[in-house]
């Protein structure tokens, strides 16, 4: 038998000083009192959809099939922007359509919804919190397992993006960059472990920065050292035992990375 609730979690840019996150589980409990709300993170830097799609795209495959995401970093807010729904890989995913869903579609394909039954949706409706007017109350309904298609009709045009992959300079040589700093200051690149043809010469540059040590954990490293990880993302970090690989390297996202094996 299923269970008679479908788990809600919930990813913003919200973060915790405001009503936001309160207010929309407040809306969740009113339609669905058995609902369980489970918080991926609301520390998602303002509008910052890349880092929205990254946290999504790391964390629901470790909840049950049959989950309900809510990812809501929405700069585009009461403009023209569609508000979708996207079954992939057993799961549901709601969310706007700015490309926030575009690592878990491309991992598991899917169909995807223009949401447009706004019978479900609160009223008035804000300009200003679809979190609240339209997200959250379409979750709950959804958490009570309702199908999917009662929400909308099959679209094809969402918008998408690719995270921007390293680029083969010559033989043994790729030019990467670091797609996320995480709350430690560890750099995590866009080079896959399996990218990395010869360990053993490993050699990446950041800034003036030049790092050889491949390291297994992060306590193989000595303080201030800088050294190499392949991180739980899968990606390649730079990183220091017990410290700050962005600072180090005054580093940021965006940065170029240079990998040489």
């Amino acid at each position: 038998m299923p269970p008679t609730s479908r788990i809600i979690t919930l990813t913003s840019d919200f973060g915790i000083a405001d009503h936001y996150v309160g207010t929309m589980r407040g809306v969740v409990f009113s339609i669905n009192p058995e609902a369980r709300v489970v918080d991926i993170s609301n520390s998602i830097p303002s509008f910052d959809v890349l880092e929205g799609a990254l946290t999504i795209d790391q964390a629901y495959r470790y909840f049950p099939k049959g989950t309900v995401h809510l990812v809501i970093v929405d700069p585009g807010v009461g403009s023209a922007r569609r508000p979708v729904l996207a079954s992939a890989g057993g799961h549901f995913f709601l969310a706007p359509d700015n490309g926030v869903l575009s690592l878990v579609l491309a991992r598991e394909g899917g169909e995807v919804r223009h949401v447009t039954s706004s019978h479900y949706f609160l009223q008035p409706l804000s300009n200003t919190f679809h979190g609240r007017d339209i997200f959250a109350p379409v979750a709950a309904h959804l958490s009570k397992n309702m199908e999917a298609q009662k929400f909308g009709e099959i679209i094809t045009d969402f918008q998408r993006f690719a995270v921007p992959r390293p680029k083969q300079i010559s033989a043994g040589e790729l030019r990467g960059a670091i797609i996320k700093v995480d709350k430690f200051g560890n750099l995590v690149t866009n080079v896959r472990a399996e990218e990395i043809s010869n360990a053993q010469n490993l050699r990446i540059s950041i800034g003036s920065q030049v790092i050889t040590k491949l390291a297994a954990s992060y306590a193989e490293g000595a303080p201030s050292e800088l050294f190499c990880i392949v991180g739980s993302m899968g990606y390649v970090e730079i990183a220091t035992n017990r410290g700050s690989a962005a600072k180090l390297c005054s580093a940021a996202r965006g940065m170029e990375v240079t990998v040489l094996t």
